[in-house]
Parts: structure tokens; C-alpha cells; sequence
């Protein structure tokens, strides 16, 4: 394989593996964004705060940590594909920089070994 061509791979490998990180992120941040909204809504009723007090409590902070976990749980199929898809991503990219530093005669064998 022509060195320009693993280049382009390499770029497009790159560019995958940003984009799959960047959902996995999205996730999380949802997932942190609800839980916020779940604790705030099952508090709100309960609380009464002077002006300039703290707003979130010990106890806020353990519900929110529970409804994190909760929904971790529930959404821990797509996590775990997106951990392992990032592991393989990760894997190739380093298969193939090392193919374009090393172009000896075994290099087309062991990158096809590595797809």
C-alpha cells in the first residue's frame, strides 16, 4: 500500500475514532443533564433556601450520584459497544501508523492482518 494511500486511511481512521469519541461525551453529558433535572424536580417541593444559601445539599448531591448510576445502568449496551468500538479504533490507528513508518516486505501482510 502507497504511503499517500495509508495517510488517507490514517486521517479517516482518525477522524472516525473523534467522531465515536465525541458520542460517547454526548452521552455522558445527557446522562449527567438528566440526573440534574431528576434531582432538582424531586427536591424542588421539599426545600426552602434563604437568599444566598446553597441550593444543592448532601443529600442532592447523593440522589444525583444515585440517578447518575441509574441511568449509566440503562444505558450501559451502548456505553460498553462504544468503550469496545473506541478500543478497536484505537488498536487499528496504532496497526497502521506503525505500517507508515515501516514499509519493509512484510508491512502489506501484517496491515491486512490488522483489518
Amino acid at each position: 500500500m502507497m504511503a499517500s494511500t495509508r495517510s488517507n486511511l490514517l486521517c479517516t481512521m482518525e477522524a472516525a475514532h473523534r467522531q465515536t469519541r465525541a458520542h460517547l461525551e454526548r452521552i455522558e453529558r445527557q446522562i449527567s443533564a438528566r440526573a440534574e433535572r431528576m434531582t432538582t424536580t424531586a427536591k424542588a417541593k421539599a426545600r426552602r433556601h434563604p437568599r444566598g444559601g446553597s441550593r444543592w445539599t448532601r443529600s442532592d448531591e447523593a440522589a444525583f450520584r444515585g440517578y447518575v448510576e441509574q441511568l449509566c445502568f440503562e444505558q450501559r449496551a451502548e456505553i460498553d459497544a462504544l468503550n469496545r468500538k473506541l478500543t478497536r479504533q484505537e488498536h487499528a490507528i496504532t496497526a497502521v501508523r506503525a505500517k507508515t513508518t515501516s514499509d519493509g516486505p512484510t508491512a502489506r501482510a501484517e496491515m491486512q492482518a490488522a483489518f
